[in-house]
């Protein structure tokens, strides 16, 4: 046996004791999504950064989800769909460069912070003034997420930026379409993923829709809870994590996951508000525009520990509780993947 542990160790190509796949402690977002594994045997692949194995080639692959294969919608609905999404976020034919990736948001000077607990507060009234909107299953989001080459001749990581529109359509199926297009830079071509190609702004990535009543990746079927500690135990009990999962990194995560499935109401969002103004360390920062041009209020979240340099930054409406943006940032360099301090992980936009 102790020979053939030996064979086996001289065959892997990975060090334990270099490297980006080396032996050592796992992050907190490790750790969450290890817990995911654990408890759901497997879970969504992580729409945050993507990387390629350093065993493989350095070629490019899709770390968010793969396109699976399912039955074509009726061009007629499909046609409508895409139509919503470029209304939002015009196209055009400028044969100008792809875009560079994008800096962090910067709060703006001098303006004040709302704390949560307040924001909690007027999303309550503003849901006795207007009335309950409930819960939908589907979303609707822009993401700019980040791509990554290992090797020490790896070239630096680009920025991949995509609209995703999920829809529960009246008969049961679910449509899902990605279009790549970049809103902070209308008519430019943009990076699609794979091999680094770019494609003219507002191509259709993938318009494809599920059978009624197949629920594909979807995780979290349920309805959500209305209230802070149950909404809380409802996301962790669906994706799992580290310990008792009151971290707030795991929050973060479970709460990043929850967004690309469901689209919040009126009480969710109050609820929200009111376990974000909970979390250990989570702090108002100021008023913020993000990347789709809306005023928001700021708030910002560092993960202890030196292994967990990246900061989150959140978005929300000030007056419903309404989560417009979630943003990570590296803090400190990650030579091994040609990721530079201050560079952004990923950033999510939502659209209601």
């Amino acid at each position: 046996m102790t020979d053939e542990l030996d064979l086996l160790r001289e065959a892997n190509p990975v060090s334990r004791d270099e490297g980006p796949f080396r032996d050592r402690p796992l992050d907190l977002a490790a750790e969450h999504r290890l817990a995911g594994l654990s408890r759901r045997g497997a879970p969504e692949p992580p729409r945050g950064s993507r990387t390629r194995d350093a065993r493989t080639s350095n070629s490019r692959t899709r770390g968010l989800d793969r396109l699976r294969a399912r039955h074509t919608v009726l061009a007629g609905a499909a046609a409508a769909v895409v139509a919503v999404l470029l209304v939002v976020f015009p196209t055009g034919g400028n044969p100008a460069l792809a875009v560079a990736a994008p800096r962090p948001l910067v709060v703006e000077r001098n303006t004040a912070a709302v704390p949560l607990a307040e924001v909690a507060r007027r999303a309550r009234l503003a849901q006795a003034r207007d009335g309950v909107t409930p819960a939908r299953m589907g979303s609707h989001y822009q993401s700019w997420s980040m791509g990554m080459w290992s090797g020490h001749d790896a070239p630096p990581p680009i920025t991949v930026p995509e609209e995703r529109l999920t829809r529960w359509n009246a008969d049961g199926s679910r449509t899902d379409i990605v279009v790549a297009t970049d809103p902070s830079h209308p008519g430019k071509p943009v990076i699609a993923g794979d091999d680094n190609k770019t494609v003219s702004d507002g191509t259709v990535l993938q318009n494809t829709t599920d059978l009624p009543g197949a629920l594909g990746t979807t995780t979290f079927v349920d309805p959500p809870p209305h209230d802070p500690a149950g909404l809380r135990r409802y996301l962790f009990t669906t994706l799992g994590a580290p310990g008792d999962g009151t971290s707030t990194t795991a929050l973060l995560e479970d709460l990043r996951g929850f967004l690309h499935e469901w689209t919040p109401g009126t009480r969710e969002n109050a609820a929200l508000a009111s376990l974000l103004a909970k979390a250990d360390g989570v702090r108002p920062v100021g008023a913020i525009v993000d990347r789709l041009g809306r005023t928001g209020q700021a708030y910002t979240y560092t993960p202890p520990g030196r292994a967990n340099a990246i900061r989150y930054l959140l978005i929300l409406d000030p007056d419903t509780g309404a989560i417009l943006g979630i943003e990570t940032v590296y803090l400190r360099a990650v030579p091994e993947y040609k990721i530079k301090a201050g560079d952004v992980m990923s950033y999510e936009a939502w659209i209601y």
